[in-house]
């Protein structure tokens, strides 16, 4: 004869899984030589993000205890991850990305201290931020792979991103690419250097709102820097050099230029199409292009 829960087994499950939920740490750990079986506290740690990050409360941290290869992650929940241990905390990767930001939107993810490796362009992307309201991208290395470096497209409305401190190096594909749907991405880049991307350093779509100081966008096969669309860029105290193009401005998109450096491009400057303003004080010698708009003069709406 079929039985139907009673009321005490209903709630000794409910009980059961309140326990589980309360279980969670607010802070855990990981290590090279750690074990997902664990319950990824500092005496015994994970081996895994993906297997400290369900031990870990909402708003909580996880860190590395020393060097190690952490795996891929999703995450869903506001979370601060620090791989500042003894050595570099891995995310290597192939066929897939390195970390998904896929979280709420209200919720802050805070990314530290990490290395990305792409394997040479068989990774995805690094890191892809796809919903959430916050991302911090902090003192972290991203290397090899084969769609972005990094990818900003938070579907979640007054999204923001802050990459600071962080290198990104021999991408097979684009660096950095900001292209919401249907909502506007406000993105800060501070002390970046995206660095021999096989096509653009930093690309803006429609719905892209960046301010970029102290940055390098350096020897990409494509732009150094693209906008296009409703995309708007304010440059300052940032070198763009060594590109096949060093800024790329298409229709409707605009950009403002400050104590920059536009030098040693093939083709300096494609701004046809855009609207290009600067307070006075760029330098641009060196394009083979020999095209040097008029970045060195005060322009108009300033």
């Amino acid at each position: 004869m079929r039985t139907t829960p009673t009321l005490l087994s209903l709630s000794t499950i409910f009980l059961i899984a309140a326990a589980q939920l309360s279980a969670q740490a607010t802070r855990t750990w990981v290590s090279g030589v750690g074990d997902d079986a664990n319950p990824c506290s500092r005496t015994a740690p994970c081996k895994t993000f993906a297997g400290a990050i369900s031990k870990t409360a909402a708003g909580g941290e996880i860190d590395a205890l020393d060097p190690g290869g952490f795996g891929a992650l999703t995450i869903t929940k506001s979370i601060f991850i620090d791989g500042g241990g003894a050595g570099p905390a891995g995310v290597l990767v192939s066929g897939t990305n390195g970390i998904v930001v896929a979280a709420g939107a209200s919720d802050i993810v805070v990314l530290k201290n990490l290395d990305f490796n792409g394997l040479a362009g068989n990774g995805l992307s690094g890191i892809e931020f796809s919903s959430g309201l916050k991302l911090v991208v902090e003192d972290c290395h991203i290397s090899g792979f084969g769609h972005r470096g990094i990818s900003i497209e938070s579907n979640t409305a007054g999204a923001q991103a802050f990459i600071l401190n962080t290198i990104l190096v021999g991408q097979t594909n684009n660096g950095i690419v900001v292209s919401p749907t249907g909502v506007t991405n406000t993105v800060m880049l501070d002390h970046v250097e995206v660095v021999g991307s096989t096509a653009v350093g930093l690309a803006l779509n429609p719905g892209s709102m960046v301010h970029v100081t102290n940055s390098t966008f350096s020897h990409n096969g494509a732009a150094g820097v693209y906008a296009t669309g409703s995309a708007s860029v304010a440059l300052e105290s940032s070198v763009i050099s060594g590109n096949a193009l060093g800024l790329q401005l298409l229709s409707g998109a605009g950009a403002r230029l400050g104590n920059n450096n536009i030098v040693g491009n093939t083709v300096g400057f494609d701004t046809a199409g855009g609207i290009l303003n600067s307070f006075g004080n760029n330098h641009t010698t060196g394009n083979l292009d020999g095209v040097q708009p008029a970045v060195n003069n005060h322009l108009s709406s300033l």
